[in-house]
């Protein structure tokens, strides 16, 4: 998760919205990605969105199974959905997203796998300072506001 939050903050440095994210397979860290919506004019481009494409260029497939993903924040349902498809074996994320998470729309739904059903999810690793970066990082926006 450390590598993970060093990817948000370059995000924050970029003023883009300070999410992190690595992937793992076999203890080996074989992509990262941070968040370039702004840089790239992509609301698709998100940390997990860049980190899937860059395992998946590493491993020559699709499928991410053998792999752990750790994310700073929880993802939103469109990177829970690629997640799905990438068959991701496990999400480690940090601060919850109390309104655009993955878990919020699963509640919302009533649908139990927004996430493929095999894959694995740990929060709240190092919760306090991913929530923090983040939380600065709209603080700042909002104090530029003024």
């Amino acid at each position: 998760m450390r590598q993970a939050l060093r990817e948000a903050e370059m995000a924050f440095d970029a003023d883009e919205v300070p999410v992190g994210a690595v992937i793992v397979a076999k203890g080996i860290i074989i992509a990262r990605g941070h968040n370039l919506t702004e840089r790239l004019h992509d609301f698709t481009a998100h940390a997990e969105m860049q980190a899937f494409t860059a395992a998946s260029e590493y491993l020559g497939g699709k499928h991410l199974d053998q792999c752990t993903l750790y994310v700073t924040l929880e993802p939103c349902p469109m990177c829970a959905g690629a997640a799905f498809w990438t068959r991701i074996g496990k999400v480690v994320y940090g601060a919850p997203d109390l309104k655009r998470g993955f878990n919020r729309m699963q509640e919302q739904l009533k649908h139990d796998h927004v996430l493929h059903p095999k894959t694995e999810v740990v929060s709240g690793v190092m919760e306090e300072e991913c929530a923090t970066l983040i939380k600065e990082f709209f603080a700042k926006k909002r104090r530029a506001k003024l």
